[in-house]
């Protein structure tokens, strides 16, 4: 079941929902809540590898990071970009980026990240396939950006990019993400680089 405007309030009120800097009045609509653009961007950069083999990696293209995480960066993303100037995106690029509220979502509920349909109609989509949010998360959310129009889209730090949609679950999970082993984006940043390499079943 699909939270209303009411319900969306109501957890918020309760701090079992946390969506930290939102503007109720302006963010908030009926059935769901409008995300802004973040300030962090991670671009794909040009590569003398002719591909990504998530299962087949050579140590010169993995950063490492203190945890012990590793993941893909030196073959895929340039360096993060931060910036509060507008981001030009053109035809057929793809960028990562991050939302610009920190949200974290209680063991009973799932989010769903939606484009909104005045970006939708300029060509702008939110993301390619990561829409789902399990319980549990905590972090800023990032976006996986492509322009599939014809011409080049102006963003804007701070503008409302997406739609999140919260749904009651039968039941809290038993394991939410962050504590089920394997929770590798939790308490991201924003533009968080592919970390697909540490799954268990391609190595």
């Amino acid at each position: 079941m699909v939270l209303s405007d009411r319900d969306i309030k109501e957890r918020l009120k309760k701090g079992e929902l946390i969506i930290k800097g939102i503007d109720l009045d302006v963010q908030v609509g009926p059935s769901s809540v409008d995300l802004r653009l973040g300030s962090r961007f991670r671009m794909f950069k040009m590569s003398d590898h002719s591909m990504i083999d998530p299962a087949d990696y050579h140590d010169e293209l993995i950063k490492k990071w203190d945890d012990g995480q590793t993941e893909i960066e030196e073959c895929t993303y340039t360096r993060l970009y931060v910036s509060t100037k507008p981001f030009i995106l053109h035809p057929s690029e793809f960028v990562l980026a991050s939302l610009k509220e920190y949200i974290s979502i209680p063991d009973d509920l799932v989010g769903r990240l939606e484009g909104r349909s005045s970006l939708g109609r300029l060509g702008l989509m939110v993301h390619s396939t990561a829409g789902y949010v399990d319980p549990g998360f905590s972090g800023h959310l990032t976006l996986e950006l492509a322009n599939v129009g014809k011409l080049p889209v102006k963003l804007y730090p701070g503008m409302r990019i997406c739609q999140i949609v919260f749904q009651d679950m039968t039941s809290p999970a038993e394991v939410p993400y962050g504590e089920k082993e394997g929770s590798k984006y939790q308490d991201e940043c924003g533009a968080t680089q592919s970390r697909i390499n540490v799954d268990a079943d391609i190595k």
